[in-house]
């Protein structure tokens, strides 16, 4: 696995789009968030249906033709340095291959920011377009706009990405395989990489990488399944080492722990836990296609180089 191309930093007065692809988005929880990137000296422009709601389906925000529509236009638009997601949910897999990606190619690199729901748009990226993507808060998260400790390490990784070259972990990180590894960073949200299995947008595994994984909201045996279903399927072959983020509203953590080694500790590579990033408070951006050593027993993780150019 190759580093993918990363995207240039964003600088004082940079134009980022907002945009949801998934889930609809609280309007007051919104406000808060373009506030926050008003205070980063950025310039926030909102896409047209970021507050929409599907009229038969009030999980979605909006249909997937205006989901899709706002996503290119906003990725195609040359004045815009920054896609950022308001929120996950459910609905980027929906909408996904409505997106025109020999037009998103084209169009010149710049970041991308997401996470949950985003995963399947991150793995997109990554096969279709080879290009890093950032695993972080979204602007109108909750735990964006509540949590100092995530704002802040997602300003630094935006504006001075050389300074977060080593990320260590927010939380009780702990090794569950000792070791250390290095490949390139991939992964995201469980479930969403156990359902893209089989699309234009699944890689076949993720040999080489160092593999991110974290869940929100489910039960153990729902986890059991996923991770079987990526065992099974030849996903985790070959994988260089394993971080485990956040299991928020799943079962006690002693539970999935007791899964998550039961099912990947026999791949032999090292594996932390509680690395801080996902749905957690102060959850860490992980940058996506960027190589780096992950050192088990330390709870660090170390890139090669800035996760923007």
């Amino acid at each position: 696995m190759t580093p993918l191309t990363r995207p240039g930093r964003l600088v004082p007065g940079a134009r980022v789009a907002v945009v949801a692809p998934s889930g609809p988005v609280p309007e007051a929880r919104l406000d808060a968030g373009l506030d926050i990137l008003r205070g980063w000296d950025l310039d926030p422009v909102v896409a047209p249906h970021v507050l929409g709601r599907h009229g038969e389906f009030d999980y979605l925000a909006g249909t997937d033709t205006d989901r899709a529509a706002d996503f290119q236009a906003a990725w195609c638009d040359p004045d815009v340095d920054a896609v950022l997601c308001a929120r996950g949910g459910y609905g980027v897999q929906r909408m996904v291959d409505l997106l025109d990606w020999d037009a998103i190619r084209a169009a010149r690199p710049k970041v991308f920011l997401g996470f949950s729901d985003i995963t399947a748009l991150h793995e997109a990226f990554a096969i279709r377009v080879g290009l890093a993507t950032l695993h972080g808060p979204m602007a109108a998260g909750i735990d964006f706009i509540k949590n100092t400790r995530a704002q802040e390490h997602l300003r630094a990784t935006l504006f001075e990405p050389e300074t977060v070259r080593t990320i260590t972990s927010s939380g009780p990180a702990a090794a569950l395989v000792s070791g250390r590894a290095r490949g390139v960073l991939l992964g995201g949200c469980l479930s969403l990489l156990a359902a893209d299995l089989g699309t234009p947008h699944a890689r076949s595994s993720a040999r080489g990488g160092l593999l991110c994984l974290e869940d929100v909201g489910e039960e153990t045996y729902r986890l059991d399944r996923y991770l079987t279903q990526l065992l099974r399927a030849g996903w985790f072959d070959g994988v260089a080492g394993i971080l485990l983020g956040s299991w928020a509203e799943c079962a006690p953590y002693e539970e999935v722990r007791a899964l998550l080694a039961d099912r990947l500790g026999g791949l032999g590579v090292p594996i932390v836990e509680e690395f801080g990033f996902g749905h957690g408070e102060g959850a860490l951006t992980i940058p996506f296609g960027v190589e780096a050593e992950l050192d088990a027993d330390a709870g660090t993780l170390t890139l090669d180089e800035p996760a923007l150019a």
